[in-house]
């Protein structure tokens, strides 16, 4: 069985269809969906979806892009909602630089204050960083008391080579369907990753994996990402299930509500 780590089911392309999505998890093998929100309003709709399904689980956190939305009615929510039992991380929240959708002082200091957040009330975090990851290891450098749950780096895009900087923060690194397109040449990150740190993901609607590049992505295409991490491991692709498996409950499920 595999977990799909990432996903935004209440995405409008998606969100019609989630009960179908729902009822077919088991026949494409996959044992828990895991829905993320990227402000109030997707978190609030992430905990709606969790508490229908018993599948799915909800993340909950303001994302960078939102970042200069952050205020008091979002902490309380994400303080007073982290008790749930089907609340399982904070996220996603970090930093972007690529898009500059929040200005960056104020990125830098959201996301500080959610991983103090999620210290708070003992839950992992799951992050966004696209073209910061210096500024990303300078805060959890300077966090690094507060970093007692996890850290999950979600659809991990950097090197190789920086992987060994986020190991000394004891990182798991979840990789989707952006392993399979055609130049992304990450073979050597996937070989990278330390095998107890791994996770799978989709990011669906988003990094629909080849060769359904185009359509909009859902959970069951967690099973391609699968499927490239084993050729690129070259091992069987059952080992990466259980791997991935593992890896995953051994970070959000750590805690018993």
């Amino acid at each position: 069985m595999i977990i799909d780590s990432h996903a935004h089911l209440s995405d409008e392309r998606l969100i019609g269809r989630v009960g179908e999505i729902c009822d077919g998890l088991d026949k494409e093998g996959i044992a828990a969906v895991f829905e993320v929100g990227y402000d109030l309003d997707s978190s609030k709709s992430a905990l709606t979806l969790a508490e229908r399904y018993d599948k799915i689980f909800a993340i909950i956190g303001t994302h960078p892009h939102d970042a200069d939305k952050y205020d008091a009615e979002c902490e309380e929510f994400y303080l007073s909602h982290a008790c749930n039992r089907k609340v399982i991380a904070i996220g996603e929240i970090g930093l972007d630089y690529f898009y500059d959708k929040s200005a960056r002082d104020i990125q830098r200091d959201v996301f500080a204050g959610q991983i103090e957040l999620a210290d708070r009330v003992k839950l992992p975090i799951v992050l966004h960083i696209r073209d910061a990851y210096g500024d990303a290891i300078d805060i959890l450098n300077a966090q690094r008391s507060k970093l007692n749950s996890g850290v999950l780096l979600h659809c991990y895009s950097s090197s190789a080579e920086m992987i060994k900087q986020f190991n000394k923060f004891d990182c798991y690194y979840a990789l989707g369907g952006a392993i399979t397109f055609k130049n992304a040449k990450k073979d050597d990150v996937i070989l990278s990753i330390p095998e107890n740190r791994l996770l799978v993901e989709t990011d669906c609607p988003y990094m629909t994996p080849v060769p359904f590049r185009g359509q909009p992505n859902e959970p069951k295409y967690v099973n391609l990402v699968v499927d490239k991490i084993a050729q690129v491991k070259g091992i069987e692709r059952k080992k990466i299930e259980e791997m991935t498996l593992d890896n995953t409950k051994r970070l959000f499920f750590k805690y018993v509500k």
